[in-house]
């Protein structure tokens, strides 16, 4: 059975990368273009099962790549992904209009909810996750998080939250003391925070990913105010699976996204 095929068009070369090995890893065929006219040329080399492009808005209705889809009878049919800077209202009516299924938007980037939309448009990739491997993961009794994370008060709600689902949590208040417990309770995943005193949360991702360590497996979700598209991007080159905006998440909403990406990654 071939892999699905997803065109996606991107110019920004570190989230084009972090794109294209998402989709990679998950079992997609991930044709990366870095400009319209190059995706464009691709369109009428390969039909693909999803197109996924950035866009700058406000996106209008002669725009270069849905003038061309719209023109196809062949391609008409294809999902469309859009990437937006921002989630104005107004922006997503006027893109539903113009026939685009789903929408990204760059300062929340997740490979979770990239993956979570591109299979709920054309299904898993040949590596997606079954049912069965579900089942599989461990009971939150059995499961370890580790939070890295140098503010108590947060540290703490987040902490009693996954203790409320019965999860074993441990917490770190900084860089170099959240590396040394990594390393002797080898964590089901960790939940690092990004601006720390000593080691901040990019030098603590570089040392848990660090080739042939054996903490490079632990998947790492980053969680931070800051989210500028360069943070976001560095996080997922160094190794994150996610990202979170701590101002968009309540602890429950950790919570539960922690369990799909367990599910995803169970160690």
């Amino acid at each position: 059975m071939s892999k699905k095929n997803i065109l996606l068009i991107e110019n920004t070369v570190v989230l084009g990368e972090s794109i294209k090995k998402r989709l990679d890893e998950a079992g997609y065929l991930c044709l990366w273009e870095h400009d319209e006219k190059a995706g464009m040329a691709k369109l009428s080399e390969v039909r693909p099962d999803l197109i996924l492009f950035d866009v700058v808005i406000p996106i209008t209705s002669d725009n270069e790549v849905l003038v061309a889809i719209n023109a196809n009878n062949a391609l008409s049919a294809v999902p469309i992904v859009v990437i937006l800077d921002s989630d104005q209202l107004v922006e997503i009516e006027r893109i539903s209009k113009l026939g685009v299924k789903d929408y990204i938007i760059k300062t929340h980037f997740s490979s979770e909810e990239l993956l979570e939309k591109v299979g709920n448009l054309i299904g898993p990739g040949e590596k997606g996750v079954s049912h069965e491997s579900i089942h599989k993961t461990k009971a939150p009794e059995q499961t370890k998080i580790l939070i890295i994370e140098d503010e108590l008060m947060l540290s703490d709600m987040i902490s009693t939250r996954f203790q409320q689902d019965k999860f074993q949590t441990f917490v770190a208040n900084n860089g170099e003391v959240g590396l040394a417990m990594a390393s002797d309770i080898h964590p089901d995943l960790i939940l690092l925070d990004l601006i720390m005193p000593g080691l901040n949360g990019f030098e603590v991702l570089k040392k848990l990913k660090e080739k042939n360590s054996h903490l490079e497996s632990i998947p790492v979700v980053v969680f931070s105010n800051l989210a500028q598209n360069r943070e976001i991007a560095e996080s997922h080159r160094l190794g994150a699976i996610d990202f979170l905006v701590k101002a968009d998440f309540t602890p429950r909403q950790i919570v539960e996204r922690t369990k799909n990406i367990l599910a995803k990654y169970p160690q």
